[in-house]
This record gives C-alpha cells, structure tokens and sequence, in this order.
C-alpha cells in the first residue's frame, strides 16, 4: 500500500496536495478524527507517528479507550435471499454461519493474493 503508513497496529491515509504544497492524512479505520500533516515524505511519516503516540497518550490520560482499527468483528447486511442461502449452506456443512463466511472468506483472500 503505498499511500498507507502503518504504527503500532494503526493505519493513516497519505495524501498530497500540489497547490499547497503539503502531505496530510488521517488516521484511518476509527471513528476519532486524527490528522496531521507534513512538507515532505520523511515529515509525514514523523507526523503519522507522533499523531498515533498523541492519540494514544490522550486516551490514558483521559482514561478512555483508545479504538482499534479492527475489533475482529463485522456487521454485514445480507438481506434476506443471501442470508437463506448461506444458512442453508453452513447447516450441510454443519459449521456456523459465522464459520462458513470466515472459511469463505479466507479462501477468497487467499486466492486474491496468489
């Protein structure tokens, strides 16, 4: 991903404006809105990683906490045919739902990137 940074498990946007000319992003994947911004590639980066470290202190201070970007857990809409059919699926193979889509899943990530 070349216009993402990684820290600490937290993820950021990199983005360039060329009437400026500045790099901003965001911390991407929570709901709190965390920015920061550079004049050049090496200063995004720092940016990037004091914001995490900035986010991170404030949440212990505040005794709040800090969000994850993945909790492991995902609320997709089916609707009703999809839902059926997969119920219907996952029974056969007497797994859970839950199982079923993970299995599938990880065999379509896994296909992806082959």
């Amino acid at each position: 991903m070349k216009d993402m940074l990684k820290y600490k498990g937290y993820y950021g946007s990199v983005h360039y404006d060329s009437e400026t000319p500045i790099f901003y992003g965001k911390l991407e994947f929570i709901k709190a809105l965390i920015s920061y911004e550079a004049s050049d590639a090496l200063g995004i980066k720092n940016a990037f990683e004091e914001a995490v470290n900035d986010y991170l202190t404030l949440c212990e201070q505040e005794q709040l906490p800090a969000e994850l970007p993945f909790k492991g857990s995902l609320n997709v809409r089916l609707g009703h045919e999809l839902h059926e059919k997969i119920a219907i699926l996952a029974l056969k193979k007497k797994v859970s739902i839950n199982k079923y889509i993970c299995d599938w899943l990880k065999q379509s990530i896994e296909h992806a990137y082959s």
